[in-house]
């Protein structure tokens, strides 16, 4: 199945199990009275929930906060969650959505990019140490 297909899955069960339609409209509606950005549209709604596309970002972290859902279950669905192997898995208290991601993206990179990355965190890391 396509991603935005899966995405529209999961977020049409989010609006279902908050005790909401999942209609464009009401999406619509709660999602532009919390947003702090340039209201959305209609058609952005039902493009999300068709299976078209899929929110950018700061949009997808809010929807997921207003249906009380992580973020990731949100986008990925929880088999990607249990598919990660054990060493990437974050279980420190304080390390969420974000960091994870962070980590994730960090792995991807090429090893230089990754060994230039990890001296610039170490540097910080001193710097605040010895604060």
């Amino acid at each position: 199945m396509d991603n935005k297909l899966e995405f529209a899955q999961r977020l049409r069960q989010a609006i279902e199990a908050a005790g909401l339609e999942p209609r464009p409209s009401v999406l619509l509606n709660l999602f532009n009275s919390s947003y702090w950005g340039r209201p959305i549209s209609f058609q952005a709604v039902a493009r999300w929930l068709n299976g078209e596309a899929v929110p950018e970002q700061d949009k997808l972290v809010l929807l997921a906060e207003l249906l009380r859902i992580e973020p990731e279950v949100l986008r990925f669905g929880d088999p990607a969650q249990r598919s990660l192997p054990p060493q990437h898995e974050c279980q420190e208290p304080g390390v969420g959505y974000l960091e994870r991601e962070t980590f994730d993206a960090f792995l991807r990179l090429p090893a230089p990019q990754r060994q230039l990355v990890r001296e610039v965190i170490l540097t910080f890391a001193k710097v605040h140490g010895e604060g």
